[in-house]
């Protein structure tokens, strides 16, 4: 128990760092109120209990800190685990200091004894817990340096970020949670040592008071009250501070999984579209990032144009942001002339080089969603008319002219059916169970106008009933929004509503590319429209699963899938190709990033449309390499495949065989291919993968 001084000075102590805090944290929640729009309550409300439910897992379990990271995740765990249980344990000990409240030796007749000594066994083994985790990520971070840390120059703008602000801060707080847990833990095995007895529910505290025994009594008695004051008057020491450092995470991070986007990938967070110039455009929520980021790089780590030698770091635009409302908060908070993005979050260069994958938004274990912010931005530069990339463009203008990137008349969308033997049915005209949106790629690329012929005769041999727009059939806009061009987004998908609208189909819609399916699904309900959109290789595991399509002609090659961000992350679509790709007869072999941990093809966002070359190794490269050590080390040692289901992965992965000093080690292939070449086509359209200069054996 502490003396009368004592309590006097700690309950003064207190009220003046709780003071500075509050001050603090009203300052935060003012800055960022200033973001655009507030939480949708009604809908919250609505949906209150599932929300409650998932957060309490994500919370709870920690698994999106697992997540990519095991061993990391388990000491998180350990660390988030021990660091909870303190909240009571520091109560506890609060409550000591000033009463007659001891749970050192509860006597055996109380009825709350088995609580207290459970109690006990808990705080004594989650002490040890927090210190091992902390012990391991000071280790990590400052002796073996672990490049998940690391930075390149180009990417954080701050100067007093780069000079080493959130290693600091690191130390800083992991000084701290040592010295709290351990002056705790210490603390109790100095009041066993003076009480002379050991308690079997706190053991390891046990062990420590053998030596701390020998102490004289004014040693111990000291000790016992420096300890309560290093750990609970540390703790409160710590609450101002707590609230500038990164781990103020502890609070916003839950706080941003309850206001959760509803979509895991989103485009934007606002229907109309935000065009970003100043912090203050962004939303309240996208403000909310930077105080619930972790700083852990995991969204880094995923990210391809990170990977590329790009200046765009996902991480750095969120620390980017803390770091700027920290220094600048209480001025920011009261108003102060909103700073310009591009001069203290990210740059212009970062902001065209992202693909717009997702991977940041769906790795991100706080919920925070970078690459929406980098969409409104772009938004921005376009509505101020700020020059970007020749080939861009270019291919703005050509869909502004004729619909696609291409620059081709409209007559030209459906020329690729000139080499089929049967006619395609105008669903204009004729009423038929399915409208096929084609997409540009598919009917513009010579790589993949004969890929989607096969298609053609694949779902006409399956019996099924299906039409294309033919002419009126423009590009659907998904990477035009992405690329910020709001305006030109909504003339595309203004015109396809019109023209869907005048089709006569019964069923829903089948579609080729991906990109097309996300925006038919999604993007178009910000026109109040959306539609029933099945990707082709859905279509084709169902016509294989019903018996309409028979695969006589069991493949024996060995290869790998690669995942389309907007058929996977954005859409979910996992089971349904590999199905296919199993049922050919294909040994299907996995590569380490896969489902929603794919590596992006580098295509998204506009990058496809772009000129300009990046610095280091190509994303679609870097996936060819990983494919080929996965399927090197397989046991069959024929050429491998490498299977796409996206005509703008056709293009990409072809070229990056070539580019990759790969041509000849593995062939790329889409998986219509497969299925033609698996079934008895009337007519065999497919080529074996000789005609590719790539042999496969069986």
């Amino acid at each position: 128990m502490l003396t009368l001084p004592e309590k006097i000075a700690f309950i003064i102590f207190a009220i003046a760092m709780f003071a500075w805090t509050g001050l603090r944290a009203y300052r935060i929640v003012r800055a960022i109120a200033r973001g655009r729009g507030r939480p949708d309550w009604e809908h919250i409300g609505k949906t209150i209990k599932e929300r409650l439910l998932a957060q309490l897992l994500v919370i709870g379990t920690n698994l999106p800190v697992y997540f990519n990271r095991p061993l990391v995740g388990i000491f998180h765990f350990m660390v988030f685990a021990g660091f909870s249980f303190y909240l009571l344990v520091n109560i506890s000990d609060g409550l000591a200091g000033y009463t007659t409240w001891d749970t050192l030796h509860p006597d055996p007749t109380n009825a709350l004894a088995p609580v207290i000594n459970l109690y006990n066994l808990a705080a004594d083994l989650l002490s040890i817990s927090v210190l091992a985790g902390m012990i391991f990520f000071l280790v990590r971070r400052f002796i073996r340096r672990d490049p998940a840390f690391n930075f390149r120059e180009n990417v954080l703008l701050n100067p007093k970020v780069k000079a080493g602000a959130i290693r600091r801060d690191s130390l800083i707080v992991g000084g701290f949670i040592l010295v709290h847990v351990g002056s705790r833990w210490i603390g109790q095995g100095m009041q066993l040592a003076a009480s002379g007895q050991g308690n079997w529910f706190e053991p390891t505290a046990s062990i420590l008071a053998v030596p701390l025994a020998f102490l004289p009594a004014p040693v111990l008695d000291f000790g016992i009250h420096l300890t309560w004051w290093t750990a609970i008057g540390l703790i409160i020491a710590f609450f101002p501070y707590f609230a500038y450092s990164k781990h103020v995470h502890i609070f916003f991070a839950p706080l941003n999984w309850f206001f959760y986007r509803d979509r895991p990938v989103a485009t934007t967070e606002d229907p109309n579209g935000v065009a970003a110039k100043k912090l203050d455009d962004l939303t309240w929520h996208q403000v909310m990032d930077a105080y619930a980021c972790i700083m852990c790089n995991r969204c880094q780590d995923a990210c391809p144009a990170y990977a590329a030698g790009t200046p765009l770091s996902p991480a750095a635009l969120e620390i980017n942001k803390r770091y700027y409302l920290n220094q600048n908060l209480a001025k920011f908070a009261s108003g102060m002339e909103s700073p310009l993005l591009l001069d203290t979050v990210i740059s212009k260069e970062a902001v065209w080089a992202c693909t717009t994958c997702g991977a940041c938004v769906e790795v991100c274990p706080v919920g925070n969603a970078p690459m929406v912010d980098i969409i409104d931005i772009r938004r921005g530069l376009i509505n101020e008319a700020d020059p970007i990339d020749a080939n861009l463009q270019k291919s703005l203008e050509n869909f502004a002219k004729q619909g696609n990137s291409f620059g081709q008349s409209a007559r030209m969308r459906a020329k690729w059916t000139q080499g089929l033997d049967f006619k395609i049915k105008d669903a204009r005209k004729e009423e038929v169970d399915y409208l096929w949106f084609v997409g540009d790629y598919a009917s513009f690329d010579p790589r993949g106008q004969e890929l989607t012929r096969m298609v053609a005769r694949v779902l006409r041999e399956a019996g099924v009933d299906y039409g294309i727009l033919y002419e009126a059939e423009w590009n659907s806009g998904n990477d035009v929004r992405r690329a910020g061009e709001e305006g030109l987004f909504e003339m595309l998908a203004e015109h396809n509503i019109e023209a869907i609208g005048k089709a006569k189909f019964r069923e829903g819609i089948i579609t080729t590319d991906p990109h097309t399916m996300n925006a038919l699904r999604f993007e178009y309900a910000k026109l109040s429209q959306s539609y029933k959109v099945a990707h082709y290789s859905q279509v084709l595991a169902y016509l294989i699963e019903h018996g309409k399509i028979k695969l006589t002609r069991p493949l024996k090659y060995r290869g790998t899938y690669h995942d389309p961000c907007y058929l996977g992350r954005y859409n979910r679509v996992f089971g349904d190709p590999r199905q296919v790709i199993q049922k050919t007869g294909i040994q299907l072999v996995e590569m380490p990033r896969n489902r929603e941990n794919s590596f992006c093809c580098g295509a998204g966002g506009g990058q496809l449309w772009k000129g300009e070359g990046v610095p280091g190794q190509k994303p679609a490269e870097n996936r060819i390499h990983e494919a080929l050590a996965v399927l090197n080390g397989a046991e069959r040692k024929d050429k491998p495949l490498f299977i796409v289901a996206c005509p703008k992965d056709v293009a990409m992965y072809s070229d990056a065989v070539k580019t990759s000093g790969c041509e000849g080690e593995i062939v790329v292939k889409d998986i219509i291919e497969l299925v033609a070449e698996a079934m008895p086509l009337a007519k065999p359209q497919v080529a074996s993968p000789k005609s590719q200069s790539a042999k496969v054996t069986a």
